[in-house]
């Protein structure tokens, strides 16, 4: 499965499937599996570290001030934003409950993030989100599906 996700992420450009799949690839065949149960329990902690690093440096830099902070927050945009994050972090805790659940999801996960990433010009930046969505749509189908 991995090596199908490897060149299931080269054909589709995605540096990132790629990139994870070839990692875990070399940890397995290096025989360094203790490493997984760390991965398993930390790295999507790890992974949310890097990426709120990643969205907060404008801030650290100067790039953004004070004044455009609160310039935002006032505006309709920024109270959207406000609505956006809560309505997102609500969906990632249901896609967290998910996959905890149902690990196996994965792979249709990562296959919708790719058909994102060929046919929508999409960026995948969370199997977590999709869960989430994911969780959401599914007592829709379960109500509609009787």
């Amino acid at each position: 499965m991995l090596v199908a996700l490897l060149l299931i992420g080269i054909v589709a450009h995605s540096s990132l499937i790629a990139t994870s799949a070839s990692v875990l690839l070399v940890l397995k065949f290096t025989n360094i599996n203790f490493i997984f149960p760390l991965l398993e329990r930390r790295g999507l902690e790890l992974g949310l570290l890097f990426l709120m690093l990643a969205i907060l440096v404008p801030l650290a830099n100067g790039k953004v001030t004070d004044r455009d902070i609160v310039s935002n927050l006032t505006s309709l945009t920024g109270m959207l934003a406000i609505a956006g994050g809560a309505a997102a972090t609500h969906l990632n805790g249901r896609g967290l409950k998910l996959l905890k659940v149902d690990p196996e999801i994965v792979f249709g996960l990562v296959l919708g993030s790719i058909f994102g990433i060929i046919f929508l010009n999409g960026v995948p930046v969370g199997p977590l989100m999709a869960a989430g969505i994911t969780a959401l749509m599914m007592p829709l189908v379960r109500f509609f599906g009787r």
